[in-house]
């Protein structure tokens, strides 16, 4: 069952969290208030619903924390129409709702735990009313610093773990990370990582190239990966799925073109794929080829996506413990 927490007791959450943080190396599920074991996994949880305006927010941790790791702190966007269990997904039976298995989120993210044991990998799960982070963001004031201000609170909650944060989103959760950049004037030296999975329709060289490129400069553990497929050639009841510039086919390649004005890429192709890659593999912009015009809209992250989301450009970023596109190797790790 949630634990599901309202907005006028999360400050007292809050400090509760720092109090009990800050004593031990290793610290148990129930050692950190107010989250609750889920049974499964070795894993805890806490749920916020209205954390901010017609937002949802589900935490999931391991159920202990090694303070002699980092702890990376995944804010993940939810995409268009999907609800957060939907996005963690779990194995299929007779009569499930087939959004249970296009993501596979918290599969994804058990396998991660399950390589890099030294590290902790807290997931937020965020998601709007509208099922829609443009939507909620055309209809809901000053959305920039409600973005802004939902991940500075969360990421207070782990203060003591030094947090260093990836922003992370499938389909319309992108909007969420655009939203984030337009609200801070540089992204701030505690955002580690950004994934876009296939999710950057928002992109425009005017508003964010600088901003990414001075932030993958200031440090050399600054990752960017992008997925993308070639939504261009699919055609949909009848009508092209996107405009020729509002896919992420498009707009992906139009992001690569202008980093490249600025880091030096080396760039791989074979049938199936194309991949940028620059800056010791810190940029991986990778873009799946698609001649029959097929939508790979979900299975992008289905097929191990969201694992090289965390995995690009670091030594577990290998094809003997996964492949991007390949088989599922998470599967063992979904719930029932």
């Amino acid at each position: 069952m949630h634990n599901k927490i309202s907005k006028g007791i999360c400050l007292r959450v809050v400090w509760l969290l720092i109090l009990c943080t800050s004593c031990k190396a290793v610290i148990t599920a129930q050692s950190i208030a107010s989250f609750q074991p889920t049974g499964s996994f070795n894993e805890q949880e806490f749920y916020l619903e209205n954390f901010a305006p017609d937002v949802t927010v589900s935490l999931n941790a391991p159920d202990y924390f090694n303070l002699k790791g980092k702890t990376y702190l995944i804010f993940f966007a939810l995409p268009n129409g999907n609800s957060i269990e939907w996005t963690k997904g779990k194995k299929m039976k007779e009569g499930d709702d087939w959004h249970f298995d296009i993501q596979h989120i918290a599969a994804q993210t058990r396998f991660i735990r399950s390589i890099d044991k030294k590290n902790n990998y807290i997931i937020a799960y965020i998601m709007t009313k509208q099922k829609s982070w443009p939507a909620w963001k055309r209809t809901t004031p000053d959305s920039k610093s409600i973005i802004k201000n939902i991940v500075n609170n969360i990421a207070f909650m782990f203060n003591s773990y030094n947090p260093q944060i990836v922003l992370n989103g499938h389909s319309g959760g992108g909007s969420f990370i655009f939203g984030y950049l337009d609200a801070v004037e540089k992204i701030p030296g505690n955002i580690k990582r950004i994934a876009f999975l296939d999710s950057n329709y928002g992109y425009e060289d005017s508003l964010y190239a600088n901003k990414l490129s001075s932030w993958l400069k200031e440090d050399k553990k600054n990752k960017l990966l992008v997925l993308a497929y070639n939504d261009s050639l699919v055609i949909y009841n009848g009508k092209p799925l996107v405009s020729p510039t509002g896919g992420t086919w498009y707009r992906s390649r139009l992001m690569q073109r202008k980093l490249a004005e600025t880091f030096s890429f080396k760039t791989y192709s074979d049938t199936s794929l194309i991949i940028h890659k620059a800056l010791n593999e810190r940029i991986q912009i990778i873009l799946k080829k698609n001649p029959n015009g097929l939508i790979y809209h979900t299975i992008l992250v289905e097929k191990n996506g969201f694992i090289l989301s965390l995995f690009s450009g670091i030594k577990y970023d290998n094809r003997k413990l996964f492949a991007y596109f390949g088989e599922r190797v998470y599967s063992e790790f979904m719930n029932e």
